[in-house]
């Protein structure tokens, strides 16, 4: 039986505290792993949510158990109304978190800061400047490199998310640890994951154990510090002892964290998603715009969560490209 005053919980037990919010598919750079070669279809701007809209529906989900929000792109920050969307959604109880490129971050320190938005995640799949420039498209690595000193200096909580690839940046491992030893950030590699037009193939990624590996020939055991993970984290926590910072491992393919999984996914057209992995999404801004209930169609979503990875349970699942190319690209999902 559902129970209708706990519209969030799924038939696991697991109550969705955290919605992810993409502002808008676009982006100022073009990660091969995110954003097809040959681009995407983007959605219509009458169809994508007005700031308005967003507010509504991130107001619903507030009021039935969400305490935190996180912002998401595609690169959030060119969205022309970010700053009446922050506004907007800073009138909730909610805490407020943000994953950017930081391309252009620097021009909102001080909004971020008006909103208390203390945590930001980074995106930075490389320390060189011509990896950078291979991976994104874009000779942007001084900007972003300035700008996540800028925000360390301003007090914001920053974590860099690296998407490991072999034979792209694994050789660079060591390279992001080492720069947790004098700025307090937290490095997170994330194994590689297959999504629509990313061209995922298995030997491409590299695991978590392949990480530690590298990690244990070159620390000592006594100098790698295993940390507590929070609750319902998705990364196993760690640091080097004396280091400022700390480093983590996100194994959404080899060691998947979905039994404590509190996520759902709003994608900027307004469909709902309730694993990263998901094939099928729920449509809340149709409905909205009639006016109509959203409550039951995200109770129904909730309610046919798989236990994991969107049903891909397997690793052999995952690697039927039929199942990840019904997914979209990770750019219009929002990470």
């Amino acid at each position: 039986m559902i129970n209708h005053d706990h519209i969030l919980q799924d038939p696991h037990g697991r109550e969705h505290r955290y919605l992810r919010i993409s502002l808008v598919e676009r982006c100022n750079l073009r990660c091969f792993y995110c954003m097809p070669a040959e681009g995407i279809p983007l959605t219509p701007k009458s169809d994508i949510m007005t700031y308005e809209e967003i507010f509504q529906i991130a107001k619903i989900f507030v009021d039935h158990g969400v305490t935190k929000i996180r912002l998401t792109g595609g690169e959030p920050l060119i969205r022309k109304d970010f700053s009446s969307v922050l506004e907007k959604l800073a009138s909730l109880p909610v805490e407020l978190s943000i994953t950017t490129n930081a391309v252009i971050i620097d021009k909102f320190v001080d909004t971020l800061k008006l909103h208390r938005v203390n945590n930001i995640n980074v995106s930075l799949d490389s320390l060189q400047r011509e990896k950078f420039h291979k991976i994104t498209l874009r000779d942007q690595f001084d900007t972003v490199y300035e700008n996540i000193l800028l925000l360390i200096q301003k007090g914001f909580n920053v974590k860099l998310n690296a998407v490991l690839m072999r034979g792209v940046n694994d050789d660079e491992i060591l390279d992001f640890i080492n720069l947790t030893k004098d700025l307090p950030v937290s490095v997170r590699f994330i194994e590689f994951m297959p999504f629509d037009g990313n061209k995922w193939k298995m030997d491409q990624m590299v695991s978590l154990k392949e990480v530690m590996d590298k990690v244990k020939i070159a620390f000592t055991e006594d100098e790698i510090e295993r940390l507590q993970d929070a609750p319902n984290d998705t990364a196993r926590n760690f640091r080097i002892r004396g280091y400022k910072g700390s480093f983590a491992v996100i194994s959404s393919v080899t060691n998947p964290f979905c039994d404590s999984c509190n996520r759902l996914r709003l994608t900027a057209n307004g469909y709902l998603k309730n694993c990263l992995f998901s094939t099928t999404e729920s449509n809340l801004l149709s409905t909205l715009r009639k006016g109509g209930p959203i409550e039951p169609i995200i109770q129904r979503a909730v309610q046919s969560k798989f236990r994991i990875r969107g049903g891909m349970d397997t690793l052999e699942k995952l690697q039927e490209p039929k199942l990840h190319n019904q997914n979209r690209s990770m750019t219009t999902i929002g990470g």
